[in-house]
Order: structure tokens, then C-alpha cells, then sequence
């Protein structure tokens, strides 16, 4: 089990700027991973080395990616993500400008998990007994706002709770992406 990270909330609206930009997603992306460097990312991204470790100096400066100096060789430099439990403030406490870069955010996450999804399908039939590991649940829960709360929170608990520590993954495994979204139905 990894332990689990505090939670860190970014109220910072930079910040989200920075993890809005799709760019730098997909940098996050391929970084979580494991480690890589400026060329390597600029090669899966089909972008410039150049621009690619601009995109990493500013996640850097925020904390979501930091140096990984055994690696480093030369002047190349090695980057890693910084794992975390990110969370953003209640819309209620969000300026206009965090609400914009929390909504751009969420629309790059939601056309990441539609395409992840797609690629899936496609390559279905070449996966042999993964083809099989879908998970799939709709639920609708009456609760109140503290239940729903505690519910997240132990979701998130669960996740690290089946998260095994760097490097001790069974030899089988594979990365499985889990999402939860959740909402109060419009009436």
C-alpha cells in the first residue's frame, strides 16, 4: 500500500494555469510514468525540446514535477512527477479566474478519458485476458453534502490503499486508470 499524500489544496489561480494547459498534461502524463527527460517527452508529444522544457520549468516552479539529479548526465536533465492528493476549492470559494482554469482543466481531463477509453476499445482485441478488466458502475446515492464528503474520502483512501509502494507492483500488473466523477443531479 503507498502511503497516502495530505491533501494539498491549490488555490493558487497560476497554478491551475499551469495544470490547465494541455501541454503540460500530457507532459504529467507520460512523466507519471516514470522519469524522463526534455527530449525523450518532446519525441512521444510529436513537440520541440524547447518548448517541452519550458512546459517542465513551470510545472517545476509549482511543485507538480521536480529534478531527478542521479540521472542527470551532462547538461541533460531528468524530470520526474511529484505525486500528490491535489485538490482545488469548492466552487463557492473560487475567484472567476480559478473557475476558468478549473473548467478548462476538467474539459482536458474529460477528452483524455474519452480518448483513453477509445484506445482501449480499439486494441481490445489484442489484449488477451486484460480485454476482460473493465470496470463499470453507475450509482446514484441520496446524501448530503458531509456524506458525500466522507464518501470521497474514503474513495481516495481506497485508491492508495491499492496502490502499491514504487517498484513493488507485482510483475503482472498494469496500469489500470480509475476515474470517479460525481454530481448532484438537475431536476
Amino acid at each position: 500500500m503507498a502511503e497516502q499524500p495530505p491533501a494539498q489544496e491549490i488555490t493558487d489561480v497560476e497554478a491551475l494555469r499551469v495544470l490547465a494547459h494541455p501541454i503540460r498534461q500530457k507532459i504529467e502524463q507520460c512523466l507519471r510514468k516514470g522519469p524522463g527527460n526534455s527530449a525523450g517527452l518532446a519525441r512521444q508529444l510529436g513537440e520541440s525540446t524547447g518548448l517541452v522544457s519550458y512546459h517542465l520549468r513551470q510545472l517545476a516552479r509549482h511543485g507538480f514535477v521536480e529534478e531527478v539529479p542521479e540521472l542527470a548526465k551532462g547538461r541533460e536533465r531528468w524530470w520526474r512527477a511529484v505525486p500528490g492528493d491535489r485538490r482545488y476549492p469548492p466552487y463557492s470559494r473560487q475567484t472567476p479566474e480559478m473557475r476558468e482554469a478549473l473548467t478548462e482543466m476538467h474539459r482536458l481531463n474529460l477528452a483524455e478519458l474519452i480518448e483513453q477509453a477509445q484506445q482501449f476499445a480499439k486494441a481490445r482485441d489484442t489484449l488477451g485476458p486484460w480485454a476482460d478488466a473493465v470496470l463499470f458502475s453507475r450509482a446514484t446515492l441520496r446524501l448530503d453534502r458531509d456524506q458525500l464528503r466522507a464518501f470521497f474520502e474514503e474513495y481516495i483512501a481506497l485508491v492508495y490503499r491499492y496502490s502499491p509502494p514504487e517498484g513493488e507492483a507485482a510483475p503482472d500488473a498494469r496500469a489500470v486508470l480509475v476515474r470517479l466523477l460525481g454530481f448532484p443531479e438537475i431536476n
